[in-house]
């Protein structure tokens, strides 16, 4: 599988409140927190963003609170995957759980810049920095989180196989 979008870059440490703000959780549809995300870090993030569209980010991305708004939020606005040097733990279980790509490639976040145009190859761990010519490499998912996330999230992999079981 391959994914094409144009970057947006984040620092280190942008937590879940920084992701979706607290101010927002009243809802859990995916469009209406869409309209909000990001926008603590760039208010005009939620205008800007489009589909396919690719986020890139230090350390500890999704850090905080546990909530599953804010892959659910960055999911909703069209974000394709995220790429950073590293995830906090339950945003990292939450995003698998909802199915949404989170890939850790150090070298590629901290060297790919806002507004470059990138390939992921998902199934060969390559990240293709269109723009710049590099190519990265990163450790696929394990094969039972490929599972969940083709199914589209863990309620629908739970489905899929609750479908096949009889």
């Amino acid at each position: 599988m391959a994914i094409k979008g144009r970057v947006w870059k984040f620092k280190d440490d942008v937590d879940t409140d920084a992701i979706i703000p607290a101010r927002y959780l009243v809802t859990t549809d995916p469009k209406e927190l869409a309209k909000h995300v990001m926008e603590d870090a760039d208010p005009t993030f939620p205008t800007k963003v489009k589909e396919g569209d690719i986020i890139v980010a230090g350390k500890n991305f999704g850090c905080g609170s546990s909530r599953e708004h804010a892959p659910l939020a960055i999911k909703g606005a069209g974000i394709s995957a995220v790429i950073a040097e590293s995830f906090a733990r339950i945003f990292f279980r939450n995003a698998i759980n909802l199915g949404l790509l989170i890939i850790e490639s150090p070298q590629a976040a901290r060297e790919i810049m806002e507004g470059d145009e990138v390939e992921i190859d998902v199934d060969k761990g390559i990240i293709r920095d269109m723009t710049t010519g590099k190519e990265y490499t990163f450790r696929p998912l394990p094969e039972n989180l490929q599972r969940i996330m083709k199914a589209g999230g863990l309620m629908e992999y739970a489905k899929e196989r609750l479908r096949n079981a009889g």
